[in-house]
């Protein structure tokens, strides 16, 4: 393994939309200097003012030149920019030798980049947020803990079902509020789904179109599968020797929300690209996100194991957030999370090359730990079975 650039102690955050909150203002109270980076320095300054940070970070309108020319060698550099410009981004820390971290999945055009970033000793953190980030830490802590109860070589079958879902605090008639950019909501939507259902792998071209009712402490929402969830079978350290009935990762929204969207459904089906980048348009005019709007963030996270006799266990988590004055919960939630993350690069605690959120059941219980101590709450649960 390459040897580590050390942290400089500065970290350069690189856009201020509605995902940035209260995690800005924790790595200003571990770093000796933060400069948060906006599209013009006036915005980034109202943005440093709306989150009392005025004067403990510096303001900075952002082209890659010009934080090109502030950049320094062992710099943590957060993106908080769409998925397709992290890998750009990536590549100046590479050339700079800084450090990388954003709270997105990883992309092909990240990974291929992994092995110089690793010889260049930088770390690459990724999936540290909420969904990707928070949800991975409670798998792998469920996992670990089944794992103990049941034993890796026990032949089980099991269902590992992952929701999380931003919604209204008080319900809406559109039965939704945007946390994120409504463009990138309606892709989302766009991309097929593969999980596993009935013990068998599934694609849901039409992720809505896969929807079902899924019930969480004793509330209806409804639920539909996203993305891949196949490969995080392997990367939860799911045994072999255990078959899973139901694997999925997806998204929870209000309980009737698949009506209210109707619309919305038509246009998907039917619309090409700068249709659909109309519609969002269009949608955000007409739903847009106040001050005085308070946002929910709910993730729930349950592992059932079925084995022989004694060898059963069952196991969740959930987290259900309201947003308040300081942030939305979703800026908490995902920007807490990333400022731990980007904390541990700053000790030099994180290796050179790529790191996630959970790479281990441990470094899930640390820091699961750290985010309650912060004001991240959450509820677990889990036993066996007679």
């Amino acid at each position: 393994m390459s040897e580590a650039v050390p942290a400089s102690r500065t970290v350069h955050w690189i856009g201020a939309g509605l995902s940035t909150g209260s995690g800005l203002a924790a790595l200003c109270e571990a770093a000796e200097r933060v400069r948060l980076w906006h599209r013009t320095e006036e915005r980034a300054a109202q943005a440093l003012a709306s989150l009392d940070l005025t004067g403990r970070a510096e303001p900075r309108a952002y082209t890659p030149d010009a934080l090109r020319a502030e950049l320094a060698p062992g710099d943590v550099v957060v993106s908080m920019l769409p998925a397709p410009e992290h890998a750009p981004l990536l590549a100046l820390c590479v050339r700079e030798r800084a450090h990388f971290a954003c709270s997105s999945y990883v992309s092909d055009a990240v990974l291929e980049q992994v092995p110089e970033a690793t010889r260049a000793g930088i770390v690459v953190l990724t999936e540290a947020g909420l969904d990707p980030g928070i949800d991975h830490l409670f798998a792998h802590s469920l996992v670990a803990r089944a794992r103990a109860a049941v034993g890796d070589d026990t032949a089980a079958s099991y269902s590992l079902t992952s929701y999380c879902g931003g919604v209204p605090a008080e319900p809406n008639d559109f039965r939704y509020r945007f946390s994120w950019a409504p463009l990138g909501v309606l892709n989302a939507l766009r991309s097929p789904a593969r999980y596993i259902e009935d013990g068998a792998e599934t694609t849901a071209d039409r992720p809505w179109e896969a929807t079902r009712r899924h019930v969480v402490d004793g509330e209806t929402f409804e639920a539909y599968p996203n993305r891949d969830s196949l490969p995080f079978v392997e990367q939860y350290g799911l045994p072999p020797a255990w078959k899973p009935r139901t694997f999925v990762r997806g998204t929870l929204r209000l309980d009737g929300w698949l009506r209210a969207w109707n619309a919305v459904f038509a246009e998907l089906k039917a619309g090409d690209d700068a249709r659909i980048a109309a519609l969002a348009q269009g949608l955000a005019a007409k739903y847009p996100t106040t001050d005085a709007d308070r946002d929910r963030v709910v993730l729930a996270v349950s592992l059932d194991v079925r084995g022989g006799p004694g060898g059963s266990w069952s196991g969740g988590y959930l987290l259900d957030l309201v947003g308040d004055d300081q942030d939305s919960a979703m800026a908490r939630c995902v920007s807490r999370t990333l400022a731990l993350g980007v904390r541990h690069v700053l000790d030099g605690s994180l290796p050179p090359g790529l790191n996630r959120a959970a790479e281990t059941a441990a470094r899930s219980q640390e820091w699961l730990a750290e985010l309650a101590r912060e004001g991240v709450h959450f509820t677990a649960g889990g036993q066996a079975g007679v």
